[in-house]
């Protein structure tokens, strides 16, 4: 018998009998763990299943994941996980709404930062940096609430393109001398 059929036999807590013929499997009344050397690489690099109600083997723990740093230096250090997420979120609201004003009232940007855009802007930066700011501080990872399509990777990039549209929304209206639609 081979040395994984052994072992599973008396992990089972069945004890092989060797005769005559065919090997009959005998029930033990204790059951005995035996581990082959070569069983073992193998076992170690086979990917983890979660155990089923009957297997009695050993079964490894998930990796736990790094603590996330809830100092306000590391939070908002220039690689930290909040400037450019912050930076993001508000270029997306304000190249929405943007285009979206310009559309409906025919407002270029600028008109729409002189009549009255500026105290818009800083509610919403200030609404948007807090709710940004409070999880992170609570110890949540950036990609603890990350999906398969709304990833963190997937907001850092809308974030900015958003960037990058603002900016040439604004020089495309400065240079134009009117609004873009």
């Amino acid at each position: 018998m081979a040395c994984s059929a052994i072992l599973s036999s008396y992990v089972a807590g069945i004890a092989p009998r060797v005769g005559l013929g065919r090997p009959a499997l005998v029930p033990r009344k204790h059951a005995l763990r035996v581990r082959c050397a070569g069983d073992q690489k193998i076992q170690d690099s086979a990917p983890t299943t979660p155990p089923s109600p009957t297997s009695t083997g050993p079964t490894t723990a998930p990796k736990p994941q790094p603590k996330v740093s809830t100092k306000f230096s590391d939070v908002l250090a220039f690689s930290g996980p909040a400037p450019e997420r912050i930076n993001g979120r508000l270029a997306m609201v304000g190249f929405v709404s943007a285009v979206a004003v310009e559309v409906a009232k025919g407002d270029g940007i600028f008109a729409q930062l002189s009549n009255g855009g500026v105290p818009w802007f800083l509610f919403t930066a200030a609404l948007l940096s807090v709710a940004s700011l409070v999880p992170l501080f609570r110890g949540e990872s950036v990609q603890s609430r990350s999906g398969a399509v709304m990833s963190a990777d997937a907001e850092l990039w809308n974030g900015r393109f958003a960037m990058l549209g603002l900016v040439a929304l604004a020089f495309t209206e400065y240079v134009k001398g009117g609004p873009l639609v």
